[in-house]
């Protein structure tokens, strides 16, 4: 299991403002991720990361810190995929069947990025309690776009009732997602179809 860190992990040391800068950084967290990825939390050093995205040891250290620092901007990027998949799929004139299958496959490909970043980031990699809290503000808005897909069979905005359906689907989507990816089947099909099925039926039951 990953190390839980009571203490918020380091943070960059200054946000990239011009385009360049916004690129260093960007090659620096892909070339992590990769590493995180196909050599896990072992191989994760920053000299490796530097190598890989391409860029002087001086520069990596410019944005992070450490590496801890640079495993948190990688997780957080994570999110903010997992976030912008939410917020470009839409339950409008879909019937549940398609939104479950257009959400789950869009879910799976986002992990799939990089097959085994996800492993390292629940099991390995060092994680701030702040990560963890179920009601931080992404977690918020993550779980909002959620009830907004579930109201929308209803024809309403969001109520308490459609938040809790969206809390059970957010897990059941994550849980099977995670597990896929500790067991190397994110490509499987199988899954991929009886996880959008069991989605497509839960909204289905709610919508009647």
């Amino acid at each position: 299991m990953s190390t839980r860190v009571d203490e918020p992990l380091s943070v960059m040391r200054k946000r990239p403002r011009q385009a360049r800068s916004r690129a260093t950084v960007e090659a620096i967290i892909e070339a992590g991720a990769r590493i995180l990825s196909d050599g896990g939390w072992a191989e994760f050093t920053t000299n490796k990361v530097a190598v890989l995205a391409g860029v002087s040891i001086g520069s990596l250290y410019q944005y992070f810190p450490d590496k801890l620092s640079l495993v948190d901007a990688i997780r957080r990027r994570h999110l903010d995929d997992c976030l912008a998949v939410m917020k470009s799929t839409s339950a409008d004139g879909l019937s549940p069947g398609q939104f479950a299958s257009r959400l789950v496959g869009s879910m799976i490909e986002v992990h799939n990025l990089h097959p085994g970043l996800h492993r390292v980031l629940l099991d390995e990699a060092p994680i701030a309690a702040d990560t963890r809290d179920p009601n931080s503000a992404y977690e918020v808005e993550y779980l909002a776009h959620y009830a907004a897909a579930v109201a929308s069979y209803h024809q309403r905005r969001p109520t308490p009732a459609d938040h809790t359906v969206a809390l059970v689907i957010s897990d059941a989507i994550d849980g099977v997602i995670h597990n896929a990816a500790r067991r190397s089947m994110l490509e499987d099909e199988g899954v991929r179809r009886e996880l959008g099925r069991l989605i497509a039926l839960y909204l289905a039951d709610r919508s009647s």
